[in-house]
């Protein structure tokens, strides 16, 4: 086995760009999805995992990349009041990991699973797969992602679609190696083609006129408090999912990240990257189970070689012949990747009640599960015309408000006996 602390640094620099290979499909896939630029995606992914080595004192090796669990509110707050005003808003929930990782450095990670134990977290990441499924839905028949205009023809689009969606399902089921990591590419790739033979691509004069290298189009954040506290709620899925990040490539690893560097330490390098990619007009950073994966397979375990990932993404961003071809994949694409993308994760927040063994039998557990997926799933919005709560912000306030205030209250096993008779009996006729 390779010793991945004592390669050089031309050796380093080529598993770096490997790893950038493989999260570059979720990477440039996010932005594309909400209308931001791949370009700035990528030149916020590289400085943002720098950020967060610098806090972390380069002790984890993690690579930053593009939330998927922002797409919704950002999409929402876009179409509302512009992409300055979600920048400004993504500004501030990155600013929501830094408090919590103050508290984290006060008072213990303890407090974070007593504030969004299981019950909180499971409903509230699945309302963010399942609220998007219309969108990967819209898009995969050819239509804008809220359905509103139809952009390619439905036969046509649909044969798409269905291409990448079974290129990523098959790479992701039978590939080998390094290739079982870059289903999402693949899909991308094949679809691409598919979509360019059929007519639906017209990148090649947008290419021609484009120069090799210029300054990726950064956006100014602007503040917009009704915006600012819808999205500040979306940050507690994303805090959740990091923590999980963190203690899975520790135990890959073999160290507990959450004592050395510290817990505090990471959430604060995850927020602070976030804040920082919303003052260029990025999308927000988490880190990527795909890297995570490929540490795993290849035992390079060194952080320098996610240096040298981020430099590489930093590179990219300048290069713009490369950002027109991103921007010009067709929508039908991307919506086929996003069924299965989209559905992954819904079935995360059903797995984290499976294994956390939430008991449904419960009827606390019931209702704050039921509730929270019925308001995010039915739309349930609060509020005015000049402010509202809605979708996953709703959501993760309830979640955490009714785990707060409903009491913990034990069944009595007999009315369960009574129950599981009932049941039992209506079945059976």
């Amino acid at each position: 086995m390779i010793d991945s602390y004592n390669l050089s640094h031309p050796k380093m620099a080529l598993f770096g760009l490997q790893m950038l290979f493989v999260a570059f499909g979720a990477l440039v896939l996010m932005p594309l999805i909400t209308g931001l630029n791949p370009s700035v995606a990528l030149f916020t992914a590289g400085l943002g995992t720098l950020i967060f080595q610098f806090i972390t004192k380069r002790q984890v090796p993690i690579f930053l990349g593009s939330s998927f669990v922002f797409i919704a509110p950002i999409t929402y707050i876009v179409q509302t009041w512009g992409l300055p005003v979600a920048m400004g808003s993504l500004l501030c929930s990155g600013l929501v990991f830094i408090l919590v990782a103050g508290i984290v450095a006060f008072r213990g990670p303890g407090f974070l699973h007593k504030l969004m134990p299981p019950v909180v977290t499971g409903p509230v990441i699945m309302v963010i797969g399942l609220g998007l499924a219309p969108i990967a839905v819209n898009m995969a028949m050819g239509k804008t992602g809220d359905g509103a205009v139809e952009l390619f023809a439905y036969n046509d689009a649909l044969f798409v679609s269905m291409t990448s969606l079974l290129t990523t399902l098959l790479v992701a089921i039978f590939a080998k190696g390094m290739y079982k990591l870059i289903p999402i590419l693949s899909g991308v790739i094949v679809g691409s083609i598919t979509a360019y033979f059929m007519g639906m691509m017209h990148a090649p004069e947008a290419l021609a006129a484009t120069p090799w290298f210029a300054l990726p189009t950064f956006v100014t954040p602007e503040f917009n408090l009704t915006a600012i506290l819808f999205m500040l709620p979306v940050a507690i899925a994303p805090i959740v999912e990091h923590v999980g990040d963190v203690l899975a490539i520790g135990s890959v690893t073999g160290k507990d990240f959450t004592r050395k560097p510290g817990l505090h330490r990471t959430l604060m390098g995850d927020g602070v990257a976030t804040s920082v990619a919303a003052m260029f007009g990025g999308p927000p950073n988490t880190a990527y189970s795909e890297v995570t994966g490929a540490v795993v397979l290849t035992k390079m375990f060194n952080p320098v070689i996610m240096t040298y990932a981020a430099v590489f993404a930093l590179f990219m961003a300048f290069v713009a012949k490369f950002g027109v071809s991103l921007q010009a994949i067709p929508a039908p694409v991307m919506g086929g990747i996003l069924v299965i993308l989209f559905g992954s994760i819904t079935v995360v927040g059903l797995n984290i009640l499976i294994k956390a063994q939430v008991d449904l039998n419960n009827q606390r557990n019931l209702i704050i599960v039921g509730t929270t997926l019925v308001f995010g799933v039915g739309g349930m919005a609060i509020g005015n015309k000049d402010w509202s709560l809605q979708g996953i912000a709703l959501c993760g306030v309830v979640a955490i408000l009714m785990n707060a205030i409903l009491p913990q209250v034990k069944d009595d096993p007999e009315s369960l006996k009574q129950e599981k008779e009932f049941v039992d009996d209506v079945l059976s006729k």
